[in-house]
């Protein structure tokens, strides 16, 4: 199985929390940033970096995945860590600018949007736990 890892960018506005996702690299649906595991990196700093290069984006990284899913790539299965966010900045020039978009949207509409139910599964566990600490 070959691995890769990810984030789940979010934010908190007037005490809802949004998830940033973006386009898949073909366009046609919602994805999270991910890619391969960098050999010199460990797995969050690794998916830091994608959420750079795929999504234009800065934060604070958790160290500690919370959960993982799998999907297919080229018709290999991959595992993908996946790590929450916080963004702390946006910027407007990144390396895959011109071939993805990114949208902020609620928790309940990122999950509608996403293919993957794992993926799905782990954006209800981050909400139910982001929410527990708002109150």
């Amino acid at each position: 199985m070959i691995l890769q890892s990810g984030v789940i960018p979010y934010r908190i506005k007037n005490g809802k929390v949004e998830v940033l996702l973006i386009t898949s690299s073909s366009g046609k649906h919602w994805v999270i940033p991910k890619g391969w595991i960098t050999p010199w990196l460990t797995p969050a700093a690794s998916a830091e970096k994608e959420a750079w290069e795929e999504a234009g984006i800065k934060g604070k990284v958790s160290k500690l995945a919370i959960g993982s899913y799998e999907v297919q790539k080229w018709g290999f299965p991959c595992q993908v860590g996946v790590f929450p966010m916080t963004v702390e900045t946006e910027l407007a020039n990144y390396p895959e600018a011109k071939r993805r978009k990114r949208q902020w949207m609620s928790l309940t509409r990122a999950i509608q949007h996403l293919r993957e139910a794992d993926l799905k599964l782990l954006l209800e566990h981050l909400d139910h736990s982001l929410t527990a600490k708002l109150k």
